[in-house]
């Protein structure tokens, strides 16, 4: 008797041998479709670099005077020239994104914290509540900033931690009102109503429900608040409101030296200007970027990616 034996095709498997991993063919096709984004993202990078690694990147501290290097050009040696008082240009500038970055991160997390509470409670609860909070906002608002900035930072006297709560607050008050914005159309979905049917919670609703849906939008804001806040903490210590020396910030370096001896030694505000700037445009493109990827209203209308 015949015996048939049939045979069995080997099962490909459904993963190709080469395939990228996940995060790293998310970040190639936010690469390929947005590079100014994605230019950003590397000088942000670059930044938090420059920051962390300050003590083993930097040449020399950034106090310390070189003895017979007063005021020389980018060469060699001193890659950025040297400041009146024969300190290392780059060192400082590499310090001096040290303090950027510290003031800028704590800012937006204190910031965006108190902004998620204000703008989520005042959605969630509406009523006389959120009148009286939007009212003040606007009251808030209503002044310009950099006489808001001055003022607080003349109570509270200049330092790290008062130019922190002071931009905080002023940073808060403007988000707070997108932030409410997105929770009062969170609100609007069936899912909040059937989350309340089923005898959730109030906090239950806001942690699970309402914040997790405006993540997207604190995200895009936070990201692009960076670049202000460091604009903003980059003129308070130009104005001599922001950190003390001798700790080198860019806008006490354009200011002091930088300014006084321009026409002599013009690297000595070229180089701290050009991190100012740089740092602005790369959070500013990356935080564009994120919006339009975040962004469901943009997605498949030709500005944000495709599906």
């Amino acid at each position: 008797m015949a015996r048939y034996v049939e045979a069995v095709a080997p099962v490909e498997s459904s993963r190709e041998p080469w395939a990228l991993p996940r995060a790293l063919r998310a970040v190639t096709h936010f690469c390929r479709h947005k590079p100014l984004g994605a230019l950003g993202g590397f000088l942000v990078l670059v930044m938090l670099v420059m920051a962390l690694g300050a003590p083993w990147i930097a040449h020399y501290d950034y106090d310390y005077s070189i003895t017979g290097s007063r005021m020389k050009a980018p060469s060699p040696q001193f890659w950025f020239g040297t400041d009146n008082l024969s300190r290392d240009l780059w060192s400082r500038v590499v310090y001096g994104a040290r303090v950027s970055v510290t003031v800028g991160f704590l800012t937006i997390a204190l910031a965006t914290v108190v902004a998620v509470a204000v703008g989520v409670s005042s959605a969630y609860i509406g009523g006389a509540y959120d009148m009286a909070v939007q009212r003040v906002v606007d009251a808030w608002m209503s002044f310009p900033y950099l006489i808001i900035i001055l003022s607080l930072m003349a109570v509270l006297g200049p330092g790290l931690l008062n130019l922190i709560l002071s931009l905080s607050v002023l940073v808060a008050a403007n988000n707070a009102r997108v932030i409410r914005g997105a929770a009062l159309s969170v609100m609007q979905n069936p899912y909040i109503e059937s989350a309340r049917a089923i005898g959730s919670g109030h906090l239950r609703i806001v942690l699970r429900h309402v914040v997790p849906n405006v993540m997207a939008t604190v995200i895009i804001l936070a990201t692009i608040g960076l670049g202000g806040v460091i604009l903003a903490e980059s003129a308070l210590s130009f104005l001599g409101l922001g950190v003390p020396p001798p700790r080198p910030s860019w806008g006490s370096m354009l200011a002091g030296s930088g300014r006084s001896y321009m026409q002599r030694a013009p690297w000595m505000a070229i180089f701290p200007g050009l991190a100012i700037s740089l740092a602005v445009f790369g959070f500013n493109m990356l935080g564009d970027a994120l919006r339009d990827v975040l962004d469901p209203r943009l997605r498949g209308t030709g500005i944000g990616p495709g599906r």
